[in-house]
């Protein structure tokens, strides 16, 4: 379960522990970039570092999942509890931005992410990636790893590859254009909720 502190910190800590996985993740929103990631999956490490270091967010997360079977179980509930820790995090969401967007290119790529903390869940992502694995991690879970964090986090995104050839570069410049984004996104601008309802 999250455990949400005070909206002056922002951060969270949250464990989830299944017969698939046992993952433990704590985060900190109003960070530098810090982040100690081990999930098994070297290439999901390298993301979460490069999301963590852009958005700068502190991430401490340590997954022990059944890789034995394959990387499906660990990737997405990875991503279902780092979406948790960031709604925790993020608490009644008074006085943040809430929307945010960018572009972040890496050599040939370039994506684009926008964000709207809105409360309610959706993810269209389009990665357009080519190889059937990066590393061990497998090109199919990169979606669903942003989708889980979506449905999770209950926000609403869109991430869009635009252009580009390896698909390294595709997806890096992907998790990095999400951090620029998720960072403006979270900015404290007000005390106000963000929204004509008067509730998100």
């Amino acid at each position: 379960m999250a455990e949400e502190s005070s909206t002056k910190s922002r951060t969270a800590n949250v464990e989830r522990k299944t017969k698939e996985t046992e993952i433990s993740l704590v985060l900190n929103l109003d960070g530098t970039g810090e982040s100690d990631i081990s999930t098994g999956v070297g290439f999901l490490d390298h993301m979460l570092t490069a999301l963590s270091k852009h958005a700068r967010i502190d991430l401490t997360l340590s997954c022990k999942g059944d890789l034995h079977v394959d990387d499906h179980h660990s990737v997405e509930d990875c991503g279902i509890v780092l979406g948790q820790a960031f709604k925790a995090a993020l608490g009644d969401l008074r006085g943040i931005a809430r929307y945010g967007y960018a572009y972040a290119p890496l050599d040939e790529s370039l994506s684009r992410a926008v964000v709207d903390i809105s409360g309610r869940p959706f993810a269209d992502i389009n990665l357009n990636l080519q190889r059937e694995n990066i590393g061990n991690l497998s090109c199919e879970m990169l979606p669903h790893f942003l989708s889980s964090f979506a449905t999770s986090a209950a926000i609403t995104l869109h991430v869009d590859v635009l252009k580009g050839k390896n698909d390294h570069h595709r997806a890096e410049s992907a998790f990095k254009a999400l951090a620029l984004a998720l960072r403006a996104a979270i900015k404290r601008e007000g005390t106000d909720i963000p929204s004509t309802k008067g509730v998100l």
